[in-house]
């Protein structure tokens, strides 16, 4: 049963206003998330970064959004989601603020890590969202929530002529005050989420840490944590890297690389509100199998030598790529609620940690492998080998649990 039927009832506008607040909130977050995969490039040309550097220069911010996305998901189930939302964007504010001041490579990665608080928004908003939604409407209003990923296509839109105007140091102290100024109409326009109401009016004491993650001795979690690890850090780490592939490859200067990327980008976000409605719908195995399926076959062929994709061909495939990713991403986050209804901080801060470990692994190994190799392409090849060992994982799961005649509160594994 949901939390929400379990409350004194709320006012018709509240779940709208809290989900939509979030996710507005969520979309800046975002957009600071990846800062640097604009102004990174500029930043690479300044130091004369290697391109392994380079990747775990746009990685870091992912790293600490990852990791800290258990941390917050437990702060939100104990001091609720408004506060912890609030917090963390002012953290990630000030952090973005200070890199403007940042000049050698490793006062950079330093910084890096304070920019990547805002990636952690994602755990508090899902703990936040989900309570104040039925179970039957969780995946389309998380699917509405996560769709703040197009925060990644406004840094790509807007950065660089910012850049160019100004400088990069001008972005960050730009995307500082916004998301400052955001952290302060979120604490003013919300309320706090039935799930933590809940708990204040009954007294109810906080969980035990073992209690927290007890259900992370179930495989099932580290299977959902794989999949979020291809469909959002492999979305993630194709934002950051995908600037710089159009100006190796194709030789695209820094805007127009970045005008693509934020069009990229687009639909694997806003596309990710669909994916929820069809995972409530059809059910979120049907979209996994779809989304893998079809990755498989886009990843395999721009794995193909660069010199027989031509930049149109790249375009059309990376974009029904990201479509596809982004009704993963979704399909993902539909079973956490149902799975695990009093872990959702716990469960959903650890698989969106895997997916955020995507995104800071998989740009640094893009790097190393074009290093190593010489070939563009081989970042592909990478995530063909993800998506190949996810789907047999998730069938071989399927299989077993017909043969055993399991149940499931959803229609997924």
């Amino acid at each position: 049963m949901s939390v929400i039927e379990k409350v004194p009832p709320m006012s018709a506008g509240e779940p709208a206003k809290a989900l939509w607040i979030s996710t507005v909130a969520f979309t800046l977050c975002f957009a600071v998330w990846t800062i640097f995969a604009i102004i990174g490039v500029r930043i690479k040309q300044e130091l004369n970064l290697s391109e392994t550097e380079f990747g775990l220069l746009v990685g870091t911010p992912v790293l600490t959004g990852s990791l800290v996305r258990i941390v917050l998901g437990i702060w939100t189930g104990r001091y609720g989601g408004r506060l912890v939302y609030t917090l963390t964007m002012l953290a990630a504010a000030v952090a973005t603020f200070l890199l403007s001041y940042a000049h050698t490579y490793t006062q950079m990665l330093i910084a890096g890590l304070g920019v990547g608080l805002a990636g952690g928004s994602f755990a508090v908003g899902v703990a936040y969202v989900s309570p104040f939604f039925p179970a039957e409407k969780q995946g389309t209003a998380l699917g509405i929530f996560g769709a703040g990923n197009v925060g990644a296509a406004v840094t790509k839109f807007a950065a660089p002529f910012v850049l160019l105007a100004w400088g990069w140091q001008a972005v960050a102290e730009i995307w500082a005050v916004c998301l400052a100024l955001m952290a302060i109409v979120f604490w003013f326009t919300t309320s706090d989420d039935p799930a933590f109401r809940l708990r204040r009016e009954r007294g109810t004491a906080s969980k035990s840490l073992a209690q927290e993650f007890a259900p992370l001795q179930n495989v099932q979690v580290w299977r959902f944590s794989l999949y979020y690890f291809f469909a959002f850090g492999g979305f993630v780490a194709l934002s950051l890297w995908l600037p710089r592939y159009l100006v190796g490859v194709y030789g695209f200067n820094l805007e127009t690389a970045g005008m693509v990327a934020a069009a990229y980008s687009i639909p694997g976000s806003i596309f990710r509100a669909f994916g929820g409605v069809l995972s409530d719908k059809k059910g979120a195995r049907s979209v996994m199998y779809t989304m893998f399926a079809v990755s498989a076959v886009a990843t395999l062929i721009l794995s193909l030598p660069t010199a027989t994709i031509t930049p149109v061909i790249f375009i059309v495939v990376i974009f029904v790529l990201g479509f596809f990713m982004s009704l993963g991403k979704a399909a993902v986050f539909k079973h956490i609620p149902a799975y695990y209804p009093e872990n959702v901080g716990a469960v959903g801060g650890v698989v969106g940690m895997m997916g955020g470990l995507g995104g800071f692994i998989l740009p640094i190994a893009f790097g190393l492998l074009k290093d190593m190799t010489g070939l563009w392409s081989s970042c592909f090849l990478l995530l063909f080998a993800i998506v190949a060992i996810s789907l047999i994982w998730m069938h071989l799961s399927v299989k077993q649990l017909s043969r055993q005649g399991h149940s499931t509160p959803v229609a997924a594994t």
